[in-house]
């Protein structure tokens, strides 16, 4: 006589099924979560496409600050009603001719420093996004301006061993307010040479000319001539190591550095990308990388702080099938290049605290917007190289991420930058309907026809005017960590531009305005 099924082990057989079904979905639940955002690569981008006319507006503005900026005889860069010849003399001393480069922020120093690092980020851009500036018709504007300053950076290099770094006296200088087309203060000249080196300055000379040699390869003289002068300066910076701010004490009132490991990593990897010498990718990846690198450790982008750059600069090698890519060194360089990237996202578990309630990334209180602009371009840039080589994830500690979650943090910070904060301030000088009025500066704060001069210039920083001159496309120091801004002439931690604060924006714009490739070769 056959038996019915127990119901007992029928039921039990059910919960197993049950169970197994719960902990299938739990699983597919997690799994999910941690891939949504990476469903497999957005499709490759190719010629410039659909632009945005926000971005668009902003670069075209942002880009006439280099202009405004601009030492020397002018000629047919002159494009200010109120800005004229200046410095005229300058290297005279030294029968040298360095009436060109840019002045550094409000006043008319030229640090070499910060300008060098101007032109490095500025030719960075041109490589990466020169056909979508050609789009919007800011690619000859770009070039002009970065040739305004390699021009001088050749003419301060008259021997392989010399450098001059500075051109004026902080101090005097910094006892004036007038503008640049009269001044007559003596304006000394700052060198660094074998007894006294500066490896951080002439190393990013050496990134900035080699760079440039790059975007300006049409031109075979012109670019053997840059090429020449950054292998000597590197060679210089690496042979005769020691800090200039140890070696110039003055200088650290400043632009005082924090070290110049960072600066020789970031040169190599300029002149491995303008040469494709073997032996500046085994400066980066070998001995040096292990001491100066800090693989692992993410780092903020700045004037002073080239690490992380030149962790994306050397990721797009191993994007891009670079035969090399099993390098470990190099490899390092792209773990912590995407270390940086899951840093900025603000949903990364890794997310950098060191932001503002509304999202902008915040490091620094004295030119607070340096550090977040200069971020958001590595960050579209990083994202442009996986887009562009099909790479479809980014990791965060088990999260994945898209280019576009890369991008829509680059967008967030600019948008931040053009107006989108608790203020509705645009923090770009020209842009918008409400921006800074009282920019720290002196051209733009006096009168092209006033008379005045040196001391009694001083008067026309203290009037409860806005400036009489626009100073169009100045990207000045921004937001405290509050979200306050106090626009006031005399509020130089906030309301003084920098000119390589316009090349950290104008990069960044150029990256925004529209989508395309990346380039898979400087060369």
């Amino acid at each position: 006589m056959r038996m019915k099924p127990s119901s007992r082990g029928c039921c039990w057989w059910f919960l197993v099924v049950v169970t197994l079904a719960l902990v299938y979905d739990a699983i597919v639940y997690t799994v999910h979560k941690k891939t949504e955002k990476s469903e497999g690569a957005a499709p490759i981008p190719g010629p410039p496409g659909a632009i945005e006319k926000k971005y668009v507006d902003a670069l075209k503005i942002a880009m006439q600050f280099f202009d405004i900026k601009k030492s020397g005889e002018l000629g047919h860069s002159k494009r200010f009603s109120w800005r004229g010849d200046s410095a005229l003399t300058d290297g005279s001393q030294a029968k040298l001719d360095l009436s060109k480069g840019m002045y550094d922020a409000g006043d008319l120093m030229k640090f070499g420093f910060p300008m060098a690092f101007t032109a490095t980020i500025l030719s960075w851009a041109i490589l990466e996004y020169g056909d979508q500036m050609a789009v919007v018709n800011q690619l000859d504007p770009a070039q002009d301006s970065l040739k305004w300053i390699t021009d001088y950076l050749i003419n301060a290099h008259p021997e392989e061993n010399v450098l001059y770094v500075q051109v004026g006296d902080p101090e005097i200088d910094h006892g004036c307010w007038e503008r640049p087309e009269v001044m007559s203060e003596n304006r000394p000249l700052t060198q660094i040479n074998k007894s006294s080196p500066g490896t951080e300055v002439a190393a990013e000379t050496a990134a900035a000319l080699a760079s440039a040699s790059l975007v300006f390869k049409s031109d075979f003289r012109y670019s053997s001539t840059l090429l020449k002068h950054a292998k000597e300066l590197f060679t210089f910076a690496d042979k005769y190591r020691g800090s200039y701010s140890e070696s110039i004490p003055e200088v650290a009132t400043y632009y005082k550095s924090t070290g110049y490991g960072d600066e020789l990593l970031w040169a190599a990897s300029w002149l491995y990308h303008a040469t494709g010498d073997k032996s500046y990718l085994q400066y980066v990846t070998g001995k040096n990388g292990e001491v100066f690198a800090q693989w692992g450790s993410p780092a903020w982008f700045s004037w002073d702080n080239k690490l992380a750059g030149t962790q994306v600069l050397l990721s797009r090698l191993t994007f891009f099938g670079n035969k090399d890519t099993t390098n470990l060194g190099l490899q390092n360089y792209r773990k912590t290049a995407e270390a940086v990237m899951c840093s900025l996202i603000p949903d990364s578990p890794t997310a950098t605290e060191s932001r503002t309630d509304s999202g902008l990334i915040w490091v620094s209180e004295w030119n607070a917007l340096h550090h977040p602009v200069a971020s958001a371009f590595l960050a579209s840039l990083y994202s442009d190289y996986m887009l562009s080589s099909g790479t479809a994830k980014l990791s965060c500690n088990g999260y994945s991420y898209k280019p576009s979650d890369l991008r829509t943090f680059a967008k967030s910070q600019a948008d931040y930058v053009l107006g989108n904060n608790p203020m509705k301030m645009s923090f770009l000088v020209g842009y918008g309907e409400n921006y800074p009025q009282y920019v720290h500066h002196r051209g733009a704060s006096i009168p092209a026809d006033a008379k005045t001069g040196c001391k009694d210039g001083w008067t026309w920083l203290e009037r409860k005017e806005p400036n009489p001159n626009v100073a169009t496309g100045a990207l000045v120091g921004g937001p405290f960590l509050n979200e306050t801004f106090v626009d006031d002439r005399n509020n130089s931690m906030q309301a003084e531009p920098t000119t390589y604060n316009s090349a950290v924006i104008v990069g960044l714009l150029s990256g925004l305005v529209t989508t395309s490739s990346a380039v898979q070769s400087f060369t």
